[in-house]
């Protein structure tokens, strides 16, 4: 990495510079962030540990398959997240590739979340997999911010079988890079008074805001590393990158961020997305996924205690061209069967005929806690049927997606069809 790394003890950490850190870098120490290794693919072989150290694909198995997790026997072979999975299994044809199990992800996601937020109630879930956390409070009963960190990865360890990785510094940036570079299974701390040993080395595209647009711009002004974008006049950075990305980026490369951790930021939606791995043209078919996302949808509102006015159906056609219809309900609702019924409509009045759909998603915003209001309704829509779609929600908790499902929704799937599942929090 350039920066001079010394390990301590116990084995897997890393402090920059090395050992011992004065008393001014140990309070500035409060960030941290933790990441999760390989986690979707690490769950898989909690499930099954016939899977532990075998090369093991997580995504779509179809020819329009993705990887959603490789892993590291598998990226060994240089396969990555976001790859399409045809192209991982050509490098590693002995890589085992299975669908992704997402309601056992948000279970083990759920339980490492518990461990943060008794370490400190200050924790800013990222994804199902990361987060930052504040541990300034938490350092009056539960020491250094380092030892926090042990405290969190063995915890994880011992009460979910999952391996975390920590970055530990004085803000998010930093502690993000930290942890990066710490993986798999490790402790990187970056104290304040080093960061720029460990900083300027990196290749520019370690700043945030840096996608292969702006690498290109810098490169053709001889700007690889952050330590020569950190020497760059700022004006001259908003110049050739735009005023916003430009100071932006002047300031990371210095090491600063004063972003804050936020322990909780409302959904703004929630949804589901499903891409086929052949296009769907039959009428018929394409309601019966638009119900199978609504279902997906109403269970999420109600794992979260949230219910939503507007109703979105998202649609992209064979040639990617994208289109979104929405509604508003006169009520927040969580049901499955409200939903689906706008996004039925709205599927309905768009009139396709047989024109081929590669993807479909229903997505509800415009959110409200505390679940939907309680009413009298006859029919399919009163307490006893709540309570019997409450209880289904219960079965599939404990025994995941498939173990349950609406009669309507038996049929056979089209072939090869990987869901995605995307939920569309903070969206």
């Amino acid at each position: 990495m350039g920066e001079r790394l010394e390990q301590v003890r116990p084995t897997g950490e890393i402090v920059v510079g090395g050992l011992p850190i004065d008393p001014t870098d140990a309070e500035d120490l409060r960030i941290l962030h933790a990441d999760l290794d390989a986690f979707y693919a690490s769950v898989e072989v909690l499930k099954d540990p016939s899977l532990r150290g075998k090369p093991l694909l997580v995504g779509g198995t179809g020819s329009r398959g993705v990887v959603t997790s490789a892993s590291y026997q598998a990226r060994a072979y240089g396969c990555r997240n976001a790859m399409p999975m045809g192209q991982a299994r050509r490098l590693c044809p002995l890589a085992v590739a299975i669908p992704p199990d997402f309601a056992s992800y948000r279970r083990y996601s759920k339980r490492v979340l518990q461990v943060f937020q008794s370490i400190t109630p200050l924790v800013e879930p990222l994804a199902l997999d990361e987060a930052f956390l504040d541990v300034r409070g938490a350092r009056r009963l539960l020491g250094p911010s380092i030892q926090i960190a042990r405290t969190l990865r063995a915890r994880v360890r011992e009460e979910t079988g999952l391996a975390l990785t920590v970055g530990v510094a004085g803000n998010k940036f930093l502690a993000k890079l930290a942890s990066t570079r710490g993986k798999p299974d490790g402790l990187l701390v970056v104290p304040p008074s080093r960061a720029l040993a460990f900083l300027h080395p990196l290749p520019a595209q370690a700043l945030w805001g840096v996608g292969p647009a702006a690498v290109a711009t810098l490169a053709r002004y001889g700007l690889r590393t952050v330590g020569e974008v950190a020497r760059t006049p700022r004006q001259t950075l908003e110049r050739v990158l735009g005023a916003a990305v430009g100071a932006q980026v002047a300031e990371l490369a210095q090491g600063r961020d004063d972003r804050q951790v936020v322990p909780f930021e409302a959904a703004k939606s929630v949804g589901s997305e499903e891409t086929f791995a052949s296009d769907l043209d039959d009428p018929e078919q394409l309601a019966r996924e638009v119900l199978r996302s609504a279902v997906r949808v109403g269970r999420r509102l109600r794992d979260g205690g949230l219910a939503g006015r507007t109703v979105t159906l998202k649609l992209r056609y064979a040639d990617f061209r994208t289109i979104t219809r929405s509604r508003t309900l006169p009520a927040a609702s969580d049901n499955d069967t409200e939903i689906y019924e706008v996004a039925r409509d709205l599927l309905a009045r768009l009139r396709l005929g047989r024109v081929p759909v590669r993807l479909v998603g229903v997505s509800v915003s415009n959110l409200s806690s505390g679940g939907a209001p309680q009413q009298l309704r006859l029919g399919q829509e009163g307490a006893a049927w709540a309570a019997a779609v409450r209880a289904a929600d219960a079965v599939r908790a404990r025994f995941g997606d498939g173990a349950l499902d609406r009669a309507s929704l038996a049929a056979e799937r089209p072939a090869e069809a990987f869901e995605e599942a995307r939920e569309a929090r903070g969206g």
